[in-house]
């Protein structure tokens, strides 16, 4: 299964990634005037340190501790993509917990949130991969 990867020695930490995740997400046409004058919480995270900076997002684990940690079962794997049902989840964070990668967050309805490889929203290519200016998040099988 193609997985989203990361080369942190070519991350420019441009945070370009962010807002196509957050553009995404819209249903919108035009990226300014669908994020104009918001604030981002994109499912995908950059992360800077001194000399390094990479985008954080899910693994899509094969064998996912966030799923087997979920008490209502709002989080379920399925084709090797783990997705949330916002309708079953009761923010109880215990995904979030479990997680060693940190690729669990809060969302604006209060659910948690992760990165769904933009199954819904996309061509088959995640929008964060798209919009990487330096090729430094890939989506491929490895």
């Amino acid at each position: 299964m193609k997985r989203v990867y990361v080369n942190e020695e070519w991350c420019l930490g441009c945070h370009l990634c962010e807002y196509y995740c957050a553009f995404a997400c819209t249903n919108e046409n035009d990226m300014a005037r669908a994020l104009k004058d918001k604030k981002i919480n994109p499912k995908i995270n950059i992360e800077e340190a001194e000399d390094i900076c990479f985008a954080v997002s899910c693994r899509h684990c094969r064998e996912p501790l966030c799923v087997k940690g979920c008490i209502t079962g709002a989080l379920t794997i399925k084709d090797g993509i783990i997705t949330i049902n916002k309708d079953k989840c009761i923010s109880c964070y215990t995904c979030v917990l479990s997680c060693p990668f940190g690729a669990v967050s809060p969302s604006d309805d209060g659910a948690m949130q992760k990165c769904d490889l933009c199954i819904l929203t996309s061509d088959g290519t995640p929008q964060c991969v798209k919009g990487c200016p330096n090729g430094a998040i890939v989506f491929e099988e490895r």
